[in-house]
């Protein structure tokens, strides 16, 4: 650990001489507490200490000087370290209202009517879509970082880049609507680690319990490919459960990030990570479980399609694709976790379709285990994920 470290995870105040002083200050003992920790670390703090069961989301988190802040606890932690715990004199609630906050802020009924009624928290930034008749967004964005003491910026989230380049890669489309320029920070999730730009590449709150899925599945020294792997969604999960990654990726932001999250999440020895299209590496590698996460890119058109579910839109470069390359490294008795955004009209016959159609054209036989939908990728169109076996 760096002396950087050793300084961020310092050990606990006593609270017993935290009440000593406050006692000859003539000032309360019975003050709630509040640990004190890194801003940069707040999610992560957060999250184990809600495992810890000393969270207290009645409280608003606070600020505490540029680099610190102050999260409401109900008790000393004892696992989660912090660079100490105080008495909080005079804590704030929180309002977990957001219509409530705007409300306060003078909206009317018809205004509150173009309140968002979800958005997503990636570590220190939120991604909100903000509704085309939004009365204020600057607003609204201000809303978000009152009711989210620990974010630091929020960014409108204008979907995903379609064309060229930036399609291939997925590259987000965001605005700053809030808070510092600066949206580069560290997601935490199951325990998993995520350093990241949400303003520069792709994450998907709605993966999360696809993400854990994967780390819960993998077998311990399992050799994995993970063709399309990003900053790591699928692959740190499972080498955190032991698995050894192959992991290719297109994006050279996402690959620079594949590479310090392995070293962020101290697997770096478990992941062997390549910026190189997965077709290129197939036929060299050998693979127990191959993760085929990515749907391809769309025009601004696509949709569910007609009643027959044939998309008005095009998609290219869809998973199906590489399927011949998967089967290629895949050891026989190997399971495909294969992603794909299906029209609902379709489910489950598209995607099982393909499988076969690859399944005959390797000359393999397969088993269908699960079939899973991930979450709704657009209006009548499903992001779903079949596991297959393929002797």
């Amino acid at each position: 650990m760096s002396d950087d470290e050793h300084d961020l995870e310092s050990s606990i105040d006593d609270p017993v001489a935290v009440d000593d002083a406050l006692e000859q200050a003539g000032a309360e003992t019975d003050a709630p507490l509040a640990a004190i920790v890194a801003k940069p670390r707040a999610e992560t703090a957060i999250e184990s200490l809600r495992a810890e069961g000393v969270y207290d989301d009645a409280r608003r988190v606070s600020e505490d000087g540029p680099e610190r802040v102050a999260l409401p606890v109900t008790e000393s932690p004892t696992d989660t370290r912090v660079l100490e715990v105080v008495r909080q004199l005079e804590p704030e609630p929180r309002n977990p209202d957001l219509e409530a906050l705007l409300a306060d802020r003078g909206w009317n009924d018809d205004a509150l009517e173009s309140v968002p009624g979800s958005w997503a928290v990636i570590g220190s930034v939120i991604l909100v879509t903000v509704p085309e008749d939004c009365h204020d967004e600057t607003a609204l964005a201000e809303a978000l970082l009152e009711l989210h003491g620990e974010a630091d910026s929020v960014l409108a989230d204008e979907g995903i880049a379609n064309d060229g380049d930036a399609g291939t890669y997925r590259e987000p489309r965001t605005r700053l609507l809030a808070g510092v320029r600066d949206t580069e920070t560290i997601h935490t999730e199951h325990g998993t680690r995520y350093g990241l730009d949400p303003s520069k590449v792709m994450f998907s709150p709605g993966n999360q319990a696809e993400r854990a899925r994967m780390g819960e599945h993998v077998a311990p020294d399992e050799h994995v490919f993970d063709m399309f792997a990003g900053i790591g969604y699928f692959t740190l999960p499972m080498a955190r459960a032991g698995a050894q990654v192959t992991a290719t990726e297109l994006n050279p932001t996402a690959f620079r990030y594949l590479l310090e999250n392995a070293v962020l999440n101290d697997v770096a020895d478990r992941v062997d990570a390549y910026l190189a299209d997965c077709r290129d590496l197939a036929g060299e590698i050998e693979a127990d479980r191959i993760v085929m996460g990515y749907y391809g890119s769309a025009d601004e058109s696509d949709e569910a399609g007609d009643a027959n579910g044939s998309a008005h839109g095009t998609r290219t470069d869809e998973a199906h694709e590489f399927l011949p390359s998967a089967l290629e490294a895949l050891v026989p008795g190997g399971i495909v976790h294969y992603h794909e955004a299906t029209p609902e009209p379709r489910l489950w016959e598209r995607p099982i379709a393909r499988l076969e159609a690859a399944a005959e054209a390797a000359d393999r036989d397969l088993e269908i285990l699960e079939k899973r939908q991930v979450k709704s990728h657009s209006a009548g169109v499903a992001h779903v994920v079949v596991d297959v076996r393929f002797e």
